[in-house]
């Protein structure tokens, strides 16, 4: 033990080598600010770490010296070999520790008082974030009309109008002008059809719009599921042209199969768009024939009348979009523009408070110097999520730090429940990580399910289902191969009526068992919650043969299926 004035002899020196630290530093002496948030602490095998440097300091090739004279070393020397293994002494490059830490640095704000300033910054703009999606039959005029709004409002402007009007005559596809503002790809200009889902960024009064432009052709009904699973509001746009919304709507159109996935996808609030109504003389009599065929079939999709908004169109005229004037329309109709019904649209509650859960979308390589590296987007489900936080990638156990947040397209230092985000990532491989992969807290990681039962509405489709019918399973961006391996029981009005059905047939609110397929070197599981415990992260859809035939919730976990 030391001696009083051994102690205060040490004390001395560790002075005189903070003097003269603090010395040799340029400009003010360095003063303490706080405690060193987490995300800037060094890891435990930095070579300056006093563990290693102490080790080094007890080695047989120290130099520091020793008593001779007494044969060991005195209590002094102990001392001072614990202050040089601190490298007080070192000078730091100030300039190049920030450009060390600079994209790491978190945010010091708490949780909770992010949600608070989040929801004040609502309260006092009067807007709200809000996802829209574009459904409806191929050919109905989806992107032209939202090509058109855009130019409307002034986010297409009139040189890029004019290069897609000279674009798409070159190649004998005029008409497609206002199409172009979203169907960017080669392929999707070639052949004239969405293929892939748009997405771009507008806002109303009120509202702050990410909007979804999904394709209508049955062949890229996965990339339509993809964006529904993303939307709060569906805007269904249907030809109002002679022949063209029976086409549509009859059995084998996209008009029903559309409204059915984004109804179970959880949207409960859709604007109808009859399109094309300068085709028909702006004829009433057509308008309302359409009305009628739709209203019962969207009442039985569970669209309550209340949340339901029909509307007459031209999107290549701009009529009915921002404004009505259209003599031969006004005679008969005097609802809402367009806009007007975006801006007054409700905005569903948000889960701020409930755990972080990000379904990946899309995974891609940064390409400029600040957005650079691994990146991926995504809607957040629920929870909010901040420059620097550790995030877990499920499946998998690989952690990856935030490094860059953008929303609609413009960084931020945070994102929140309900928008759609770019997040760069650092500290992972994209490898893994892959479309289907939720991005959650370490701590608080979704389960992984091999095994589950869940409630389904059954929609019209061509022979029954049955024990061991094989389906596809998906569930926000990603799809999987499962099998039918129970039919527990069928249910009217949340009774059940039947056990153990044999088949379950159109129309039947039933609870059966799906199991996933697993491959000679793959142990299917799908990272799953039920709709208890996250509304958005329990909703499944179940395709088979290119039909979608059943919709429905996860809601009870099978424990001997839980990895």
């Amino acid at each position: 033990m030391l001696t009083n004035n051994q102690f205060s002899a040490a004390k001395a020196a560790k002075a005189a080598s903070i003097t003269q630290k603090s010395a040799s530093l340029p400009g003010k002496p360095r003063t303490q600010t706080g405690t060193t948030p987490k995300s800037k602490l060094q890891p435990k095998t930095q070579p300056n770490s006093p563990v290693n440097s102490t080790s080094k300091a007890g080695s047989s090739g120290s130099n520091t010296p020793t008593n001779k004279g007494s044969g060991s070393k005195s209590p002094l020397t102990v001392a001072q070999q614990d202050l040089a293994g601190l490298h007080l002494d070192q000078e730091v490059d100030l300039e190049a520790e920030k450009e060390k830490y600079k994209e790491r640095a978190a945010l010091s704000m708490k949780t909770e008082e992010l949600i608070a300033k989040v929801r004040k910054e609502e309260e006092e703009s009067g807007k709200k974030n809000i996802s829209l999606i574009v459904v409806g039959h191929v050919d109905a005029g989806k992107s032209t009309l939202m090509g058109r709004l855009l130019y409307d409002i002034g986010e297409l402007s009139e040189k890029e109008k004019t290069a897609n009007e000279r674009g798409s005559k070159k190649i004998g596809k005029g008409s497609f002008a206002f199409a172009w503002g979203l169907d960017a790809l080669g392929d999707e200009r070639d052949r004239g059809v969405t293929i892939d889902i748009a997405t771009t960024h507008f806002t109303t009064p009120h509202r702050n719009y990410t909007l979804l432009d999904a394709p209508g052709h049955r062949d890229f009904i996965p990339a339509m599921i993809s964006g529904a699973a993303q939307a709060d509001v569906a805007l269904m746009v249907v030809d109002g042209s002679p022949g063209e919304f029976e086409a549509g709507f009859e059995r084998g159109g996209q008009t029903r199969e559309h409204a059915w996935l984004v109804r179970s996808l959880g949207v409960k609030e859709i604007i109808v768009g009859i399109n094309k109504m300068d085709l028909v003389s702006w004829s009433q009599d057509r308008y309302e024939e359409i009305v009628e065929a739709l209203k019962p079939f969207l009442l039985s999709a569970g669209f309550a009348s209340a949340k339901t908004t029909f509307m007459p169109l031209a999107a290549m005229e701009g009529i009915n979009i921002l404004e009505n004037d259209v003599e031969e329309l006004k005679e008969w109709y005097n609802g809402p523009t367009l806009i007007s019904a975006l801006d007054k649209v409700e905005v569903p509650p948000r889960p701020y408070e409930s755990p972080l859960r990000i379904p990946v979308s899309n995974v891609f390589k940064g390409q400029t110097a600040i957005a650079s590296g691994v990146a991926v987007s995504g809607r957040l489900c629920s929870g909010v999520v901040q420059v620097g936080d550790r995030l877990r990638a499920v499946p998998g156990d690989e952690v990856a730090t935030v490094r860059t947040i953008e929303v609609d397209e413009d960084s931020s230092p945070y994102a929140v429940s309900g928008q759609n985000v770019t997040l760069y990532l650092s500290g992972i491989d994209s490898i893994n990580l892959s479309i289907g992969t939720i991005l959650c807290p370490t701590s608080l990681p979704v389960p992984l399910v091999s095994k589950f039962t869940t409630q389904i509405l059954v929609f019209d489709l061509q022979s029954p289902i049955i024990i061991g019918t094989s389906v596809e399973l998906f569930h926000h961006s990603v799809n999987l191969p499962a099998t039918v391996s129970r039919l527990v029981n069928v249910l009217e009005k949340g009774q059940v009526t039947k056990k153990n059905p044999r088949v379950l047939q159109k129309g039947m609110t039933a609870t059966i068992e799906i199991t996933l397929r697993s491959t000679s070197n793959n142990n299917a599981r799908i990272p799953i919650e039920t709709s208890q415990q996250n509304k958005e992260m329990g909703r499944v859809l179940i395709r088979r043969n290119g039909e979608t035939i059943a919709a429905g919730e996860y809601y009870l976990y099978l424990r001997s299926s839980i990895r």
